[in-house]
């Protein structure tokens, strides 16, 4: 099993996604997030793979629900948090993301075909139906 860790980022009733380069989905669009690394904890790769997509560092403020599913033929166990903007430097790798955009619900709706994968709407959703827990429920040990 796989285990992705990410960020919601909202501003102004926009949210932020990046535009992967990797070949296997290159173009599609993703909340930032990605994989798990060694020794390291859910809350620790998370913000890790926000600043690495993004540039922005972040507190984590709550937990989405955690998504289970199989994506790509690989199960995977999805951490989305949400999260507060602590520096405002937008930057990306352009090896790994090729672009980052701003967009409403309603604009991300529009380009379900060119997500990802559909627990971003899901994920999405479950923010703005103020589905999210405190970070108290996850103990590092």
């Amino acid at each position: 099993m796989k285990v992705i860790v990410g960020g919601l980022i909202e501003k102004q009733g926009k949210f932020l996604l990046v535009q992967e380069a990797k070949e296997k989905c290159r173009g599609k669009w993703n909340i930032p997030a990605g994989g798990i690394e060694e020794n390291e904890t859910v809350l620790e790769g998370a913000k890790r793979e926000v600043f690495e997509e993004t540039g922005y560092k972040i507190e984590l403020t709550g937990l989405l629900p955690i998504i289970n599913r199989n994506i790509e033929n690989t199960d995977v166990l999805i951490f989305t948090f949400t999260t507060k903007i602590l520096n405002e430097n937008l930057t990306f790798n352009t090896d790994e993301i090729l672009d980052v955009k701003w967009l409403s619900f309603e604009e991300i709706v529009n380009k379900k075909e060119e997500l990802r994968d559909e627990y971003i709407l899901d994920t999405i959703k479950a923010y703005l139906e103020n589905k999210e827990t405190g970070l108290d429920i996850i103990k590092t040990v």
